[in-house]
């Protein structure tokens, strides 16, 4: 019999699906369908940075910007050299108005990761 978590009778294998499932949803431009998916796959796997990142990125495809400032910033604990991940969370800070911390995070963004659009938002040549 398969080994399930707690009282949901939830297995592994099933929270794979359900990651799966958010990543479809979250293509298909349905956010908060996504996030309700990995609630479940982040409670029962807190430590799984892969959902974090994409609840985090779903929080922000739903202008949910605190959340998904959160979820960005635990990732960001976890693995401090993801280049996405900071570039996530300086698009976040700039949504919020946040500019400072936005140019912070894009340039570190730039820095572990020579992707060109992560050098254009860095704005290295623009002296801020």
């Amino acid at each position: 019999m398969p080994e399930t978590s707690g009282s949901t009778g939830r297995t592994p294998e099933t929270h794979v699906i359900d990651f799966r499932a958010a990543e479809h949803l979250l293509n298909a431009r349905d956010p908060r369908g996504a996030v309700k998916l990995l609630d479940g796959v982040i409670a029962a796997h807190p430590e799984n940075t892969a959902a974090r990142l994409l609840r985090a990125r779903a929080f922000f495809a739903a202008a949910q910007l605190r959340p998904a400032e959160l979820e960005f910033t635990i990732v960001l604990e976890r693995e401090p050299d993801n280049a996405f991940a900071h570039f996530a969370l300086a698009r976040t800070y700039e949504r919020q108005g946040r500019t400072d911390l936005a140019i912070r995070h894009f340039r570190l963004a730039a820095a572990l990761d020579p992707n060109p659009e992560y050098l254009k938002a860095a704005r290295f040549d623009s002296g801020a």
